[in-house]
């Protein structure tokens, strides 16, 4: 993680909007030694304060730094696609303060050495909060579970396989059960690899028009319902890694409203597009799960509406163009999204009045801090961690490259956006500003 600042900030006049203290309201932030020391009215005139470094925020929203949850950073093992340090500048330049890394690098990070690693690398060479998750299974083949316990005692925050599922329902049980005893959420990647068959987008007809064998809804629908009846065993934390279905969206409504411990992401490319969006066989539209049908996007909209979702999360997925140039049904999954995912989310969700401005912090900070147990983070009272990102909702811009990611694979190049980060401030220090 970033050194924290020695010295003082004084973010001055920006309409501060911080759901844990039901606050939105035009304010001053003084940070002090990496933290959050006061908020006030017009604490720039005090005498005391003069000599303090100020960032003007007027006409801006300031919230609690993003948190994203589901970061590949292909370190170690594929630093050609993304390296800690380039992902990390990536998502500064979207306002996100703190990532969660996955697991599924080469090796994997399915033992303490390698948590050791990753810390070391993310404390040089990072200047946004690097959060570790742990393979759930020996090298994530999905036969013998690491030791969760040894993991958490060096640092991670989650254990997943993501990328692959855990197939073996009584393999999951048991997962569930130790990451409910080391205090870890488990988060799924929710796929009956046996339904979809390596198939490059969704069953429907988008695919039948273009001759491309389709995912099933049910692929996803029917590991999300596994996991359910697993969590209600267990009463174990389940997390659902980027849902993108709308039966599988209803099934975790319904397990919300019986009080079993289940939560739940969607990523920025499922909210904002559907297969009949995929240009031509541009394998920049291929990801897993796979863009849904339209109905299944309006089911993702209103469960990050009504709550059922509660964290947005970009699975930035990166991969060097000579891979994304193969034919659709040999290219890689995944896109980037690290600095497009706040504005998708400004434009897609806040302008079409899908979210609040107070739901969209709900989403990108303070739920995931709920979910990954950050209780420093994703709320700005006083003593909190000083993660800021100062949001300009105003203005326009087009996405291209360059990106501050080594890799360009998204689906949104030549897209017009409206809003995004001003600035990222992780730990008292401005790491991005524009």
């Amino acid at each position: 993680m970033p050194k924290r600042g020695g010295t003082g900030l004084l973010i001055r006049g920006g309409l501060v909007i911080d759901p844990a203290q039901k606050l939105e309201a035009v304010r001053d932030i003084l940070l002090e030694d990496g933290k959050v020391k006061e908020i006030g009215v017009n604490l720039s005139a005090r005498t005391a304060l003069r000599a303090v470094q100020c960032l003007d925020a007027a006409q801006t929203w300031v919230v609690p730094g993003l948190i994203d949850m589901h970061v590949h950073l292909r370190e170690p093992g594929r630093q050609s696609d993304e390296t800690i340090a380039t992902g990390a500048l990536a998502a500064a330049r979207g306002g996100i303060t703190t990532v969660l890394a996955m697991p599924n690098t080469e090796p994997p990070v399915d033992n303490p050495s390698s948590v050791h690693f990753i810390k070391a690398k993310a404390a040089s060479e990072a200047v946004v909060n690097v959060l570790i998750a742990g393979a759930a299974t020996v090298g994530q083949k999905g036969e013998r579970l690491t030791e969760f316990s040894r993991m958490a005692s060096a640092g991670i925050s989650a254990v997943t396989d993501d990328g692959r599922p855990l197939l073996n329902s009584e393999l999951m049980r048991r997962a569930l059960e130790y990451a409910r005893d080391c205090g870890l959420p488990l988060i799924d990647h929710c796929e009956d690899e046996n339904l979809s068959a390596g198939a490059p987008v969704n069953e429907g007809l988008a695919a039948t028009v273009k001759g491309l064998r389709g995912i099933p809804w049910a692929s996803e629908t029917v590991m999300v319902l596994r996991d359910i009846a697993l969590a209600e065993l267990t009463g174990a934390h389940v997390h659902i890694a980027h849902i993108s279905a709308a039966q599988s969206v209803a099934a975790v409504r319904l397990a919300k409203k019986r009080g079993l411990p289940v939560t739940a992401e969607a990523t920025p490319h499922h909210f904002s597009l559907c297969d009949a969006d995929i240009k031509g066989y541009n394998a920049d539209f291929k990801m897993n799960p796979p863009l849904r049908g339209e109905n299944d996007q309006e089911a993702v909209l209103a469960g990050l509406a009504d709550g059922t979702i509660d964290a947005i999360a970009t699975d930035h997925a990166p991969h060097g163009p000579g891979e994304k140039a193969l034919a659709m049904a040999l290219a890689p999954f995944g896109v980037i999204g690290l600095e497009t995912s706040l504005a998708l989310a400004l434009t897609k969700l806040v302008e079409r009045k899908i979210l609040n401005r107070r739901q969209l912090v709900e989403r990108m900070s303070a739920g995931p801090a709920k979910i990954l147990g950050l209780k420093n983070k994703g709320h700005l009272k006083p003593g909190a961690d000083g993660d800021i990102t100062i949001i300009d909702p105003g203005v326009s811009w087009k996405v291209e490259a360059p990106f501050a990611s080594k890799s360009r694979n998204s689906p949104f190049i030549g897209m017009k956006l409206n809003g995004r980060a001003r600035a990222a401030i992780v730990g008292g220090r401005v790491v991005h500003a524009l």
